[in-house]
């Protein structure tokens, strides 16, 4: 299939002559890519190296950790289905994830038992908290630099994002994507992960390429894989930042391909880091964090 044509940008240059490629890549695709980052690949190797060992433990040693979309802990295959978020009729998900979230609390009570409680770090995955945790740090600080670059490529104040952010929610899926000896030949109209838009602000994505990877959706080009760089991130926009912007920007449409046939032990993990914004912040009229609990809920499938 065609690959998708996205903009790189880089964060280590001088942002100006690169606004208009944002705007475009934002208003046609909801997607770009991003170098200059700074941020340490070697982690994140880390990372997916533990997360890895949990992820091949049977199922009856990760299942004292499982818990509900939106929760904290492991989400085991079947626990959801992201096409239902916009409607469509698609199967389970075939994909584990192990899922965090913000936790320091903001001192309201009704606030903090719902989007700041704390992580649930399994004991089969020593060493798992500190790489995750540091990882966390570098994506919030990462995901504030690409919405200052997109409140200046509105044409608005380099803060017109970042002014939400004081105390955000945020999650962060670690997906692991396993072969069909795991997951069995995929019904039809099954993926990896179904056909969706995001929720929030940015989602800061680290890939591996694969063949049955991330595919993007554009009215000029329908579904296209997505380009690949080992060097950079791949960001896309989420419904409230479409909202934000009164639908100047599109929130990328996306899937992720179910294990293809002719690598049927292809075995692929994302970073998945998932930005939002302060609680109560209101974006044309929509709360925001009522609107994002909704979506959680309608892509949980128990």
């Amino acid at each position: 299939m065609a690959e998708a044509r996205l903009p790189t940008i880089d964060l280590a240059r001088d942002p100006a002559p690169q606004l208009p490629a944002v705007d475009r890549a934002l208003r046609e695709a909801g997607f770009l890519l991003v170098r200059g980052h700074g941020v340490d690949p070697g982690p994140r190797a880390a990372l997916r190296e533990t997360a890895r060992a949990f992820f091949h433990l049977p199922a009856a040693a990760k299942e004292p950790y499982a818990v509900r979309v939106g929760g904290r802990g492991w989400l085991g295959p079947g626990a959801e289905a992201n096409g239902h978020a916009e409607g469509t009729a698609t199967p389970p998900d075939l994909k584990e994830s192990l899922s965090f979230a913000a936790e320091e609390p903001t001192g309201d009570p009704a606030v903090d038992a719902e989007w700041f409680l704390p992580n649930a770090w399994p004991a089969a995955a020593p060493g798992l908290r500190p790489l995750v945790e540091a990882y966390l740090g570098e994506m919030r600080a990462l995901s504030d630099r690409v919405l200052d670059l997109l409140g200046t490529a509105l044409g608005e104040e380099r803060d017109f994002f970042t002014r939400h952010t004081g105390h955000p929610t945020f999650g962060f899926n670690i997906n692991w994507y396993p072969g069909r000896e795991r997951t069995g030949d995929p019904e039809p109209g099954q993926f990896r992960i179904g056909p969706h838009t995001d929720f929030g602000t940015v989602t800061v994505l680290d890939r591996e390429a694969g063949r049955g990877g991330l595919q993007v959706f554009t009215d000029a080009g329908g579904w296209q894989d997505a380009p690949h760089d080992p060097a950079a991130f791949t960001v896309n926009i989420g419904d409230l930042m479409a909202g934000w912007t009164g639908g100047r920007w599109r929130s990328g449409r996306h899937r992720v391909l179910p294990p293809p046939a002719d690598a049927p032990g292809e075995e692929l993990m994302s970073l998945v880091y998932f930005y939002e914004c302060t609680p109560g912040t209101t974006v044309h009229g929509i709360e925001s964090h009522r609107y994002l609990r909704d979506r959680l809920d309608s892509i949980a499938t128990g």
